[in-house]
């Protein structure tokens, strides 16, 4: 029985890795899904043979626990909409990170039957697991709306620093207390580092959640695997070491492509929109009308469309692509250009194009697409604020200064759909807007989606 237990954790080791592996493009995200989720079936059925859970009664509160969880995941994973998807995901990640840390409370109370190593590492667990729920938690209610973008007080990174300090000390002191685990000092341990998750989170701004949504993601992946060393599960220390790599390589990645560190991320104030200004923008905004963009675009020989958050909140992917549609029919050459954290998680515009039934190569990141704007006739900007501000190239004092952006100002005409002149989600002016060579299509983005794609039809 153990050698196929083990043979079955590495069938389903391979299946994590090699779904992780097919989630990294479009084109096979779907297949790399399911491989994954069969892996964990798999290794969920075989734990239930697993020699230690021998003797095991509850099997009825296991099976309606599994029941309850999948049942609510279908049922939420088939009714979320595209504009909720980032906080859903924040708010699966922060689920995943307090079962790693229930799991590892549980073993700290049962500390008898450990080493001293395990138990460290149970309490280092417990740690990040509950700083990775209660993190998440609040990430979520920032991005459902139900909490303020930041919210910061006089000395609260010190503050934080303190509370940090404490609930260390407290986990050294359960790491090593041996057999005599308290259950008052567990108790004060698990509160505190769920109070400096949500005090880590509490000033991070609207603008820096792609990057907090990667880092918490890491957290939880390298809390399950500290719980996989601690219960001897060879499948959850593969999935905790594989997530937490790449939760951790995507939070790079993410950071990078804002032209930050981490530390600039938790600790600053980007994203505060009483804050973010750097300066005023001159000139004006200059509006147009939907039948102008439409002709501008059916004779156009090349245009690129920026999608943003602006446009899954107005749900006008379909539109867009179907804008789109009719000018290749016109025989225009058409692109999407995608920054990377454009939206409000990592691969969110991805996403809502791949819905609408876009064609992947019709999609370019930034580093694919930006030595053709120069070229292009059109960059049609909808939704997408800060990846497009040209003060991240010119203006040193801006909070962005120094991010790679899409080189939309170098297009020769840049129309802008956005609902009014207020800024974006990060309150940073765009200079964007003020250039002799932009336009400013004002309205919904779905219905002005409608109003070009009639103005099209119409020619």
């Amino acid at each position: 029985m153990g050698i196929l237990l083990d043979v079955a954790y590495f069938t389903a080791a391979v299946l994590f890795i090699l779904g992780l592996k097919q989630m990294a493009s479009p084109v096979t995200a779907r297949r790399g899904i399911v491989w994954a989720g069969a892996g964990m079936v798999l290794a969920t059925a075989v734990t239930f043979f697993h020699p230690e859970v021998e003797g095991l009664t509850n099997y009825l509160l296991i099976f309606l626990a599994i029941g309850l969880g999948g049942g609510l995941a279908w049922w939420s994973g088939k009714k979320v909409a595209m504009t909720d998807m980032p906080q859903m995901i924040a708010l699966y990640n922060g689920m995943g990170g307090g079962a790693a840390a229930g799991i590892g409370v549980i073993a700290l109370m049962q500390a008898q039957d450990m080493s001293l190593l395990i138990q460290g590492i149970a309490a280092v667990g417990v740690l990040i697991g509950a700083v990775a729920f209660s993190g998440s938690l609040v990430a979520f209610a920032k991005l459902q709306g139900i909490m303020q973008k930041t919210m910061r007080f006089s000395g609260q990174q010190w503050f934080n620093l303190l509370i940090f300090a404490i609930t260390l000390g407290l986990g050294l002191m359960l790491a090593f207390a041996g057999n005599e685990v308290s259950g008052a000092a567990l108790l004060a341990f698990v509160l505190l580092a769920l109070a400096f998750g949500v005090l880590m989170t509490l000033p991070i701004g609207g603008a820096d959640m792609p990057v907090v949504i990667s880092l918490y993601n890491a957290l939880t992946g390298l809390a399950v695997g500290f719980k996989g060393l601690v219960l001897d599960n060879p499948a959850l220390m593969i999935a905790g070491i594989v997530v937490g790599a790449a939760g951790t390589l995507l939070t790079q990645l993410m950071a990078r492509a804002m032209n930050r560190s981490l530390a600039s991320v938790l600790f600053s104030g980007f994203g505060d929109t009483g804050s973010a200004q750097s300066g005023e923008a001159t000139g004006s905004m200059k509006p147009i009308d939907a039948a102008d963009v439409g002709v501008m675009m059916a004779f156009a020989d090349k245009v690129i469309v920026i999608p943003g958050y602006g446009m899954a909140v107005a749900q006008a992917q379909h539109k867009v692509w179907e804008l789109c549609q009719l000018l290749i029919e016109r025989g225009v050459k058409v692109r999407f250009a995608i920054h990377p954290v454009a939206g409000r998680m990592p691969g969110h515009m991805n996403v809502l194009l791949a819905e609408a039934g876009v064609p992947y190569d019709l999609i370019q990141d930034l580093d694919e697409i930006n030595q053709e704007f120069e070229t292009t006739d059109v960059a049609l900007v909808i939704g997408a604020n800060d990846v497009v501000n040209p003060v991240a190239r010119t203006d040193p004092s801006s909070p962005i200064y120094g991010m790679p952006i899409l080189n939309a100002d170098k297009a020769r005409n840049v129309i802008v759909v956005k609902r009014g002149q207020g800024a974006g989600f990060s309150g940073i002016e765009n200079a964007l807007f003020f250039l002799d060579q932009t336009r400013m299509l004002y309205g919904d983005g779905q219905s002005v989606a409608a109003e070009l794609i009639q103005a099209v039809k119409s020619l």
